[in-house]
């Protein structure tokens, strides 16, 4: 049975998809990055609220390392009405992340990726290839008890020419919110964690 998440090695599926900027993204517009992050996350979920800081952080501190961020909101506005676009605007305007933040409507890239849960972390190298995916940190919806630094450990390691020690991690956090499904549901080859 195919795994429903991108296996490790994986090229990163390309997508064009509309900015909080107004401008539409592709893998293109990101080509010049050594290394590519792409993670899933939204605008309600409290992991996704109390990792923001957390991940504003490591995408600041690995900007001088060519690591480019974006952030990709899938969920279904009919399931969570604070998943719109309109709210992603404001989030932006208001925090000044340093992401793009990109609306996939169709929820056809969450698919393509296989993103299980808000957030959910992508890292591809410079030829695209998938080098880790799973969770930010053990602990997003409580920032201070955090211990493990999952995503900055494989980019430190990636980036010093190591090979990434723990490539997969379970995301934690809530689940995608799929169109016409209800609000728990997630493919069964889904990890069991959030809500």
């Amino acid at each position: 049975m195919k795994p429903f998440t991108l296996e490790i090695g994986s090229e990163a599926p390309d997508f064009a998809l509309l900015g909080t900027d107004g401008k539409t993204y592709s893998l293109k517009d990101f080509e010049k990055a050594d290394v590519l992050v792409i993670f899933f996350t939204c605008n309600h979920c409290p992991y996704v609220l109390n990792s923001d800081e957390l991940t504003a952080k490591t995408a600041r501190r690995f900007q001088t390392n060519n690591v480019a961020f974006v952030g990709i909101n899938s969920n279904s506005e009919k399931t969570k009405s604070l998943d719109s676009f309109d709210y992603m605007v404001e989030r932006m305007q208001q925090n000044k992340f340093p992401w793009v933040y990109l609306r996939d409507d169709s929820q056809v890239v969450a698919l393509k990726y296989g993103a299980l849960r808000t957030p959910h972390f992508f890292v591809f190298d410079k030829h695209r290839k998938l080098i880790y995916t799973g969770r930010g940190v053990d602990n997003p919806r409580n920032p201070e008890k955090v211990t493990v630094y999952d995503l900055e450990m494989a980019l430190d390691e990636h980036l010093k020419g190591k090979p990434i020690s723990k490539p997969v991690t379970n995301p934690i956090g809530c689940n995608v919110k799929w169109e016409g499904k209800e609000a728990h549901w997630m493919p069964p080859e889904a990890c069991d964690i959030g809500g």
